[in-house]
């Protein structure tokens, strides 16, 4: 016989289960601590490759482009979006009614004053005229025949032979002949001008436009849209608003400041040079000068209407097309100039990358600038003549990083075309110490020289 009792069975397997248990219990306790070192070990491991990363590229070279700043004269010059305005403009009517036998020009054909644009059918006023001529023979052979009864009796009343009443009334007669043969050659001087009419012919040079009307219509003297419109487009206007605030500045160009003091002579005008340039800015389509300011100033807008005007011998303005108007109306002096690709702009204003050429470092530099002119931009405070500053390269530019000056060529083929970083073609680089990031930028407030 066994000695164990039948309640110790029972308590072996629960103890056995016990067991078991804490076996387990420490097995997934393992794995856990063993991912969890595992997944330590490697986001270390990504730390330090980062910081290796990091410091390889901080030791790195940045390759930019340098220019330097140099002092010209610069000029001020407005810019403005004008219209292009015929210097006349002439709806052809007819100047009588009839049917329209023919029209002699081409729709968009250039026109010299006096050409024949169109005949009206011309019998109708022929015959009127032929009805007048009629009436003012028949005038003049009364008159003639009165003048003649006239002499007679002027001898007859030397002679005491008729009364003077009946010398009196002939006398009468003639005059009332001779006011009808006036009144019948005005007719015929009418009528000759309505025939003449029937012609009709430009009044002005210029380019004729689409034809209001065909042949074998009636037209008439009132008809509002004419028969065709011809504008005048050699010389040919541009009119364009400035703002008021640069109203002195350019009567002053023109010499027609007032005040004036008494008794000085008036300034001789100046020509000022206006340039007509496309939509977008980037064709010169003409040249000309300033003709005019208007005599007021637009209370809703702050603007005045200026005019220019145009020869347009190669016929590049055309009416009613809209260019951009550049024009000078100052110059700053001695100024200095950079490149307008080298101005940055972050949360504390336009700034430039300044190179420290014996370090071989780049400094932020806070400017002022003046308005662009095409790729270059006046300097009005915070750069000198000669200071060396970088226009292209700002991928990786903070303050007091190295940097090593190539030549755009030589960048363009270690950075490969179309990197980030060319010129025009990004955000500009870091702002500073506190990483504002800029943008490079091509305008900055208006000087006032």
């Amino acid at each position: 016989m066994s000695d164990q009792t039948p309640s110790a069975a029972p308590q072996a397997s629960t103890a056995s289960r016990l067991a078991h248990r804490r076996r387990w219990l420490r097995f997934t306790l393992a794995l856990i601590l063993a991912a969890l070192a595992g997944g330590g070990w490697y986001v270390w491991a990504r730390q330090a490759e980062t910081q290796q990363q990091a410091a390889r590229g901080r030791d790195r070279l940045s390759p930019i482009v340098v220019e330097a700043a140099r002092t010209e004269n610069f000029p001020l010059r407005l810019a403005a979006v004008g219209s292009v305005a015929p210097r006349n403009i002439v709806i052809v009517r007819s100047r009588v009614d009839g049917a329209l036998d023919r029209l002699l020009f081409e729709e968009g054909q250039v026109v010299r004053a006096g050409t024949l644009l169109a005949e009206i059918d011309p019998r109708p006023f022929e015959v009127a005229l032929t009805q007048a001529q009629g009436q003012l023979g028949k005038d003049q052979a009364l008159l003639a025949n009165a003048r003649a009864d006239l002499g007679r009796y002027e001898g007859l009343a030397r002679l005491d032979a008729i009364p003077v009443q009946q010398l009196d009334t002939q006398r009468a007669l003639v005059g009332q002949y001779e006011a009808s043969v006036k009144a019948d050659q005005g007719t015929v001087d009418s009528a000759r001008l309505q025939l003449s009419y029937t012609h009709i012919t430009a009044p002005i040079d210029g380019r004729v436009g689409l034809r209001q009307v065909d042949p074998g219509n009636v037209v008439r003297a009132s008809d509002a849209n004419g028969i065709v419109v011809i504008t005048q487009v050699q010389p040919v206007t541009v009119v364009f608003p400035i703002p008021e605030a640069e109203l002195g500045k350019l009567l002053a160009r023109l010499g027609l400041q007032v005040p004036r003091a008494r008794g000085d002579a008036p300034r001789e005008r100046g020509g000022i040079e206006v340039e007509a340039w496309d939509r977008d800015g980037k064709l010169l389509l003409a040249t000309g000068k300033l003709l005019t300011v208007d005599n007021q100033i637009d209370a809703t807008t702050g603007t005045v209407k200026v005019k220019a005007v145009f020869p347009n011998a190669d016929g590049a303005l055309f009416p009613n097309q809209f260019v951009n108007v550049r024009l000078v109306v100052a110059e700053l002096k001695d100024a200095t100039v950079i490149p307008s690709a080298a101005v940055q702009r972050g949360s504390r204003g336009n700034f430039v990358w300044l190179l420290n050429p014996e370090e071989k470092t780049v400094a932020m530099r806070q400017v002022s600038l003046g308005s662009v002119d095409g790729e270059l931009v006046p300097v009005l405070d915070g750069l000198k003549d000669g200071e060396q500053v970088a226009v292209d390269g700002f991928d990786r530019l903070r303050e007091g990083a190295k940097v090593e000056v190539v030549t755009r060529e030589s960048r363009a083929v270690k950075e490969g075309t179309g990197k980030r970083g060319a010129r025009g073609g990004r955000r500009g680089g870091e702002g500073g110490p506190q990483g504002e990031r800029g943008s490079r930028g091509n305008a900055g407030p208006k000087p006032q020289p």
